[in-house]
């Protein structure tokens, strides 16, 4: 059962997300909460999966994002946001999330992604993250650094990187290319060890901003290896 916590400062927003989840197979909303009870609710429910607004009037959602980021074993949180270009989303992503949900998101895709995360997916949208980048004063710009990182990754660690930025987990990768789900997570591991970062997001922006996401250096990616 995946255990899912969401906290947004409107009740509308909070009963729609738990009426959803809750009537979806292995999911089970076990609290809601506004900005300000957001880390006691968490500490004490210890959920697998936190849904938070980015954009809440009593404790915005970056701080409760980073105070979640403290304990000793935080959940993977995606932050909840009415428009993809949201300013504070490239910020959130940088300091934890691992994504981002629209909150008018279809009811049925609302459950698909909520696994995803808890399988250690990523939940982007290519669209809206590239849009940010480069809407960030130097941060679409191919950066020598970045570059020298992503060349240090063999060509199947490359397939491998694309496919995280496509939000899919370890399992789903696996199946995309043909490998075990532990030769991915050996892989996802090595990858983040190179790229010098600590996860799939961070790993996702610097493979955007190293320009192997553009068509061309997505295409390569799928070429290699094969």
């Amino acid at each position: 059962m995946i255990r899912v916590v969401v906290v947004d400062d409107e009740a509308l927003v909070r009963s729609g997300f738990e009426l959803i989840l809750n009537a979806s197979d292995g999911i089970q909303v076990v609290a809601t909460a506004e900005g300000a009870q957001a880390v006691d609710v968490i500490r004490r429910e210890h959920p697998d999966v936190v849904l938070l607004d980015i954009r809440m009037p009593d404790v915005d959602g970056l701080t409760v994002l980073r105070e979640i980021q403290t304990l000793p074993e935080p959940p993977t949180v995606a932050m909840l946001t009415t428009f993809d270009t949201d300013e504070y989303i490239l910020t959130a992503l940088r300091s934890g999330a691992a994504g981002f949900l629209l909150k008018d998101t279809e009811p049925e895709q609302l459950a698909h992604l909520v696994r995803t995360l808890a399988a250690g997916g990523v939940v982007l949208s290519p669209k809206a993250s590239r849009a940010l980048l480069r809407g960030h004063p130097g941060a679409g710009t191919p950066q020598d650094a970045d570059v020298a990182r992503v060349n240090l990754l063999s060509d199947r660690e490359r397939d491998v990187l694309v496919l995280i930025a496509e939000g899919l987990s370890n399992a789903d990768i696996g199946t995309r290319i043909h490998l075990s789900a532990g030769t991915v997570k050996d892989h996802v591991s090595s990858i983040l060890t190179k790229l010098r970062v600590s996860s799939r997001v961070q790993a996702a922006l610097l493979a955007e901003r190293a320009g192997l996401l553009s068509d061309d250096g997505a295409d390569t990616a799928r070429n290699n290896g094969r």
